[in-house]
């Protein structure tokens, strides 16, 4: 494993040399440390049969602009080679946009000496496709701890089977085993305080005392504050994390992946006093000694921000997804040991209308496999099991739609409502054979009336 921001320049420029010997770049060297002129590494590769010099600028620094590559370009041209060349600035930080644009430019007017720019990013990609665990302090965090991802005292598919206990007309023992698939997501636990005063003439107007506790998913790209319950679970078991072990969790998991951290500590410092800068900024109403109204905004300085800790570690985001006949349904959550935040509960959904209110009662179709609300589930006439809409035969008998699991069971129906007597066959619609006693009751009373009888 390489720290690069343990390294010297010197130190970094060996490293960099390994790697490009291990990515199949030949008659790889350095040049004199004494006096590089611009010329850190030099290599050669072939293309099309043509073989190239390439000169290479290492840059141990966090930014590079744009001297640094126009110095390069030049070091290029003097360079005694007998043949193309064409140039690399590979550096663990950033390029300035100038750097980029002159680079970019070199390339889209043909230069004969074309640079390629690679930033701490693209170095470590590089390191990832040889197989290098290499660590860049100004890109990433080193974290092995995470929350332990499932509950050693139960299965890891007990949530599933829990999930599946609301759910009418199946038995969590029917259930087939589920796909089980775990993705460790860095995340960094965030405390600041911020201590701000705003006066104006007549006094103080404004004040801050506050500490913040957030959460702050860290996966490479933008930065996400998680919701206040999975950051609770976050918080809660910071005291019981445990050791990634790919091997273990490959024996409970049929899939693992452990994503990156993508910014330094330093870099989610800034980032969470630039957040609360923002989050605290207010504008406020006063009275000046003039009895004049007026409007302040109130932004506090990064100085009146403290970051106290800033905490690193892994949190399992858990996906489990069941095959019932048709159907796929997927259950997602963070776990930390026994407990879990739910993300997606895809077993509590109609999957006919999409219905997902916690009042709603769910029912098993075992005819395709379907869960359904109440609006989307009927009973099956010749069985008197429960059957979705979706996948139901239908057909009217007296007047009323009747439901079957298939044509083979409509037609036995068929069958045994031809054999009917007449009031069994109007019994099949009970709101049509009820109408049908009260209008006869009200055709006698009626007679009985018109008689005198009554």
């Amino acid at each position: 494993m390489a720290v690069l921001d343990d390294l010297s320049g010197f130190e970094f420029e060996d490293l960099i040399e390994d790697v490009f010997r291990n990515l199949g770049y030949e008659n790889v060297r350095q040049a004199e440390k004494t006096a590089d002129e611009g010329r850190d590494v030099m290599m050669e590769e072939v293309v099309d049969g043509t073989r190239r010099a390439i000169v290479v600028e290492c840059k141990h620094t966090g930014t590079v602009g744009r001297p640094v590559v126009q110095k390069l370009h030049s070091a290029i041209a003097t360079f005694d080679f007998d043949g193309p060349k064409r140039g690399m600035v590979v550096t663990t930080g950033r390029f300035t946009n100038p750097a980029q644009e002159y680079a970019n430019r070199l390339q889209q007017n043909d230069d004969p000496y074309p640079i390629e720019l690679l930033d701490g990013e693209d170095l470590r990609e590089i390191a990832d496709e040889i197989g290098l665990d290499l660590y860049n302090g100004r890109i990433e965090i080193l974290c092995d701890e995470t929350l332990r991802p499932y509950d050693v005292a139960a299965d890891v598919d007990a949530p599933v089977q829990e999930a599946f206990r609301d759910i009418e007309n199946i038995e969590a023992g029917d259930l087939p085993e589920p796909h089980a698939a775990v993705a460790f997501r860095p995340v960094v636990a965030v405390t600041a305080d911020t201590n701000a005063v705003f006066e104006t003439s007549v006094g103080i107007i404004h004040q801050i005392n506050d500490r913040t506790q957030f959460v702050v998913h860290a996966d490479r790209g933008h930065l996400q504050v998680i919701d206040e319950d999975v950051a609770t679970l976050v918080i809660e078991n910071l005291h019981t994390t445990i050791d990634i072990d790919p091997e273990q969790f490959g024996e409970v998991f049929d899939d693992v992946e452990e994503r990156r951290f993508g910014q330094t500590q330093t870099e989610y410092k800034e980032w969470a006093v630039e957040r609360l800068q923002q989050h605290h900024t207010t504008t406020v109403t006063y009275t000046g000694d003039n009895n004049v109204t007026y409007n302040k905004t109130c932004e506090p300085n990064r100085s009146d921000i403290s970051v106290q800790s800033i905490e690193s570690v892994y949190l399992p985001e858990v996906r489990q997804t069941t095959d019932l006949q048709e159907y796929t349904y997927p259950y997602e959550y963070y776990a930390a040991g026994p407990s879990r935040v739910t993300a997606e509960d895809g077993i509590h959904r109609c999957v006919h209308c999409d219905t997902t209110s916690v009042d709603e009662t769910y029912t098993y179709c075992p005819n395709c496999g379907a869960i359904a609300c109440d609006s989307h589930i009927k009973t099956e006439r010749l069985e008197g099991e429960p059957v979705c809409t979706g996948c139901a035969v239908t057909e009217r008998f007296a007047l009323k739609t009747k439901y079957f699991y298939d044509d083979q069971n409509l037609e036995a129906f068929r069958e045994e409502y031809a054999r009917m007597p007449f009031h069994q066959k109007v019994m099949e619609n009970k709101l049509l054979a009820a109408g049908s006693v009260v209008t006869t009751l009200l055709l006698v009373v009626g007679l009985l009336v018109i008689g005198g009888i009554i």
